[in-house]
């Protein structure tokens, strides 16, 4: 995943959801990791997505282009039309 890049990827880990934005990565949904070798895989592919999260902020901090904080836009309201 492009973290931070683009609007257009998410990723399925069971029912959890990743979700790339240019101001965030949203993480929502829930994922049960086993005390077996099936969680054991889980529990290492989300933390490939961390570490690759990690490693976009990383980046941007070192280049300059991390802000302290940003105000996170709640997006703009669509009208339903089927109401």
């Amino acid at each position: 995943m492009d973290f931070f890049n683009n609007e257009a990827e998410v990723y399925q880990l069971q029912a959890f959801t990743i979700e790339n934005r240019l101001d965030r990565v949203s993480l929502y949904g829930s994922l049960d990791i086993t005390q077996d070798a099936q969680g054991l895989a889980l529990a290492l592919e989300l933390k490939q997505w961390l570490d690759g999260m990690v490693m976009a902020l990383n980046t941007a901090q070192a280049s300059g282009n991390l802000p302290e904080k940003i105000t996170i836009n709640s997006g703009d309201q669509v009208e339903n039309p089927f109401a």
